[in-house]
């Protein structure tokens, strides 16, 4: 599907990134996954997950991973990595901008005179800054070919986030900006026969989420006991498979500029979580648990 396409997953660690960098190797892609976690040396998150252990799992799906330590806030370290794509492959189709590392820097339920002034500002660089640095430097490899595709990862849709205050100014601001980069790289692109979009996972059974609940992949429905609308949560590969559907397809620029999610993707393309399902996470939070409803997802997976 994806055979002789070069990927680049700026933030493929773990996460949405890990998921969808896999992904997308198990469509045939070469996929450079990127990172500040590696085997030598963690980032500040001090988790185990590392770019090399992703780009194995690309290998594993038959793709093929290549892990490069980058921190994206360092224009010339991006600039070297873009270069070094260049060099090697001559190309770039799919840049998946999933630069995050803010989940230790925003504090919910504040104010912004009561949030941590340095960790609010810090979290608009690790998720502004390093999105618009990449896209600086390896959009102009990217348009050297029609047909290109940019996926700017966020949180919620923009119907949903601007009607909802994301409970943080730092982090409801990092997460709308995001939408509106990819509808304003999508200004840009269409100019050359490139697309832009935004994508959302729905609740997403990451490592860290997986690891707050007490519970793993294998048993995650035990979590549901003590948070029912858990029941929605999808896997890191879900919205991996969204990512490859939308660089698969042929009519992709008619999404440019949009805000999408991997339900709503999931019920166009046809594709599943790894059980089968298609739950749809950005339709059942609103007419399921902001109703006040009992947790079910019957109709929504």
């Amino acid at each position: 599907m994806l055979d002789g396409k070069i990927a680049l997953v700026a933030g493929g660690t773990r996460g949405a990134g890990r998921g969808i960098a896999i992904e997308l190797g198990a469509a045939g892609a070469t996929v450079y996954v990127t990172g500040r976690s590696t085997r030598r040396q963690r980032s500040e998150y001090d988790r185990p997950e590392t770019i090399e252990e992703t780009a194995e799992l690309v290998n594993a799906a038959g793709g093929r991973g290549i892990a490069i330590r980058v921190d994206h806030l360092l224009p010339d370290e991006v600039r070297g990595l873009v270069n070094r794509i260049q060099t090697e492959q001559g190309r770039l189709d799919i840049l998946v901008n999933d630069i995050w590392g803010g989940e230790k820097l925003f504090e919910w339920n504040k104010a912004v005179w009561e949030h941590d002034l340095d960790k609010g500002l810090r979290l608009l660089r690790l998720g502004i800054d390093t999105h618009l640095i990449t896209a600086h430097h390896a959009l102009p490899l990217l348009i050297e070919r029609p047909g290109g595709l940019l996926v700017e990862m966020t949180d919620g849709t923009a119907g949903y986030n601007a009607d909802h205050y994301r409970l943080s100014p730092f982090y409801d601001l990092v997460k709308s900006a995001v939408i509106r980069l990819a509808w304003a790289h999508a200004k840009d692109l269409a100019k050359h026969g490139a697309t832009s979009v935004a994508l959302t996972p729905g609740w997403l059974r990451s490592e860290m989420m997986l690891e707050a609940f007490g519970v793993t992949e294998e048993n995650w429905r035990d979590a549901t006991a003590a948070v029912p609308h858990f029941v929605i949560s999808e896997t890191p590969r879900f919205v991996g498979r969204a990512v490859a559907a939308l660089a698969a397809d042929t009519e992709k620029n008619r999404w440019n500029g949009q805000s999408l999610s991997s339900g709503q993707l999931a019920r166009i393309y046809g594709f599943t979580d790894l059980d089968g399902s298609q739950p749809d996470a950005w339709r059942y939070i609103p007419e399921v648990e902001e109703a006040g409803k009992p947790a079910d997802a019957t109709g929504y997976r």
